[in-house]
Parts: structure tokens; sequence; C-alpha cells
């Protein structure tokens, strides 16, 4: 049986494929959704016009976010190489 998605799931994922430099196959793949599923999607919500484009105020809020989300997992990177080492030399 196929998985139902949101309406909140399906616009944020036209968003990201009309926006985004990803094709939209690379986005169907990331998302865990089917090629011709997203292609649906993104004829429903043009033809609705319920997807917004993000503006430039948005797109640097996301950037932040971005460089933000970014600089956490560097570090948790960096911990854990630290505990593998740590742990390797225990043997």
């Amino acid at each position: 049986m196929a998985k139902k998605h949101t309406k909140e799931f399906q616009q944020e994922a036209v968003r990201i494929a009309l926006s985004s430099d990803l094709s939209r196959k690379q986005v169907a793949a990331d998302l865990g959704v089917g090629f011709s599923t997203l292609g649906r999607w993104i004829q429903i919500h043009r033809h609705r016009d319920d997807v917004s484009v993000p503006t430039d105020l948005n797109l640097e809020q996301e950037v932040a976010r971005l460089r933000k989300e970014n600089r956490l997992l560097k570090e948790e990177r960096d911990v854990l190489k630290k505990a593998t080492q740590f742990f390797a030399r225990q043997k």
C-alpha cells in the first residue's frame, strides 16, 4: 500500500523541486518518493498555485539555518572522530 504524505510534505517537496538546483529525480530520491509521484504533485500544486517560491528574506534565513546546522554537524563529526581514535587506542 502506498504511503500517504501530508499536504505540507507535498508542498515542501514541490518547493524544493522548483527552487533547488537538484534534478527532480534527485529530489524524489532524497525524499523517498517516486519520480512520477513528485511530478504529479508539481502539476497539482502548480494548478492550485499554492506553492510559494521563497523570497530573498526566506532564502537568507534558510542559508543561516543551514550554516548553523552544518556547523553543528561538523562539531558532532569531530567528537565522533575523537571517540573513534580513543577507542582504537584501547585495543
